[in-house]
């Protein structure tokens, strides 16, 4: 159905929370149909499946992010996931090579919620991260210090990360990135998730008393003395994702003692003391695929978010899936994306008058791709 058979778009949200789920399908469905190529619609793994049903490519933040910035024919990127997620696609998509190529035309990037964050990414401002620069400098030679940003984190971080040497990981990648630091460095600031940093170095058999936990809303030296940074290799930031944190170790040994021969499978966001007792850790799409090459019968407990454990257990009904949890477990900022702000944010593009957009300026963007390159270059 083309958008002009429809009833003129609504003036606000509200309009749109009060439609019909199907109404509110249609209507999206008019709007990618008008748009064809031009549009790309990104869906995290973690959304909705009734949002994740319209996505063009489903899939982990950056990986979406390059592949939309990869396509040609793409005007406008709306990116159902969270604000660092769709920051990331303005700086590959708007690249100044790829705008060049494109006669100076930026690709529009919209998140349909701007309240959608990470709380992970928001426990280390930049303000924070440079006030620790400066604070470790009055105790070790920063100079010393490979600072490495995961994926998950504001722009701003990935853009001091590319002015002092440093680089990106992602959870896929994070032991790469680590030895790719080591190499450059005897020491790493890993941030802003502390547990991803401390399985990561931990399978790379640095021990916990070579690894120092910063708190940034501590005074001084993050929490720590002088003597724990100045033989820590590894200096954490004190983040941590509120989904993966939920999981414990009494989770893991309650489904061993009533589901026998279940397998533990785990996000490396997962404290320590879980991801030691799990049988697998891995990413996002290390589980997705863990469970796709299993042969039918196999028993999964899933540590990670739940919309994606719940479609996992759709989509493979010939083997027993559980959430690990007894607790629900869903990424509360990912759910605010729904089919009201996805419809709203996509009318309003159709007819010239994006609302939502990312933007992230020049100079910020410039050191956040030197950071990302840094990533790629490991692989």
């Amino acid at each position: 159905m083309p958008l002009s058979a429809l009833p003129p778009i609504a003036t606000s949200l509200p309009d749109y929370r009060a439609m019909e789920d199907t109404v509110l399908a249609a209507r999206i469905g008019a709007v990618r149909q008008q748009m064809g190529p031009r549009l790309v619609i990104l869906g995290h793994h973690y959304q909705q499946d009734g949002v994740i049903a319209h996505a063009d490519l489903q899939g982990d933040s950056y990986q979406l992010s390059k592949s939309a910035a990869e396509r040609s024919t793409c005007e406008a990127i709306v990116f159902c996931g969270v604000h660092f997620m769709a920051e990331t696609a303005d700086i590959l998509a708007n690249r100044p090579d790829k705008v060049a190529a494109r006669g100076g035309r930026r690709v529009n990037v919209i998140l349909p919620d701007m309240a959608a964050g990470c709380s992970m990414a928001d426990m280390a401002a930049i303000e924070q991260v440079e006030d620790a620069w400066s604070d470790l400098a009055t105790t070790i030679d920063t100079s010393e210090i490979t600072p490495v940003t995961y994926i998950n984190s504001a722009a701003s971080l990935k853009a001091f990360c590319g002015k002092h040497g440093g680089i990106v990981c992602t959870s896929s990648n994070a032991e790469a990135v680590l030895k790719w630091s080591f190499a450059q460095r005897r020491r790493v600031l890993f941030f802003p998730d502390q547990h991803l940093g401390r399985n990561t170095a931990k399978r790379m058999s640095i021990p916990l008393n070579e690894m120092c936990l910063w708190n940034p809303h501590e005074p001084r030296l993050g929490g720590n003395d002088s003597k724990q940074v100045e033989k820590s290799r590894v200096i954490l930031w004190q983040g941590h994702c509120s989904v993966h944190a939920m999981f414990r170790p009494e989770h893991v040994a309650a489904m061993r003692q009533n589901i026998p021969d279940i397998k533990i499978l785990v996000h490396p966001e997962c404290p320590m003391e879980v991801v030691d007792q799990a049988d697998q850790a891995g990413s996002t799409s290390y589980i997705i695929r863990q469970v796709e090459q299993a042969p039918a019968g196999t028993k999964w407990a899933i540590g990670t978010e739940l919309h994606l454990v719940k479609r996992l257990e759709q989509l493979y009904p010939e083997q027993q899936i559980r959430f690990l949890s007894p607790v629900v477990c869903m990424c509360a900022t990912m759910y605010r994306i729904d089919l009201a702000h996805l419809c709203w944010s996509l009318e309003h593009l159709a007819i010239g008058k994006p609302v939502n957009l990312i933007r992230v300026d020049d100079e910020t963007a410039k050191w956040a791709v030197t950071a990302l390159e840094r990533m790629l270059a490991v692989g």
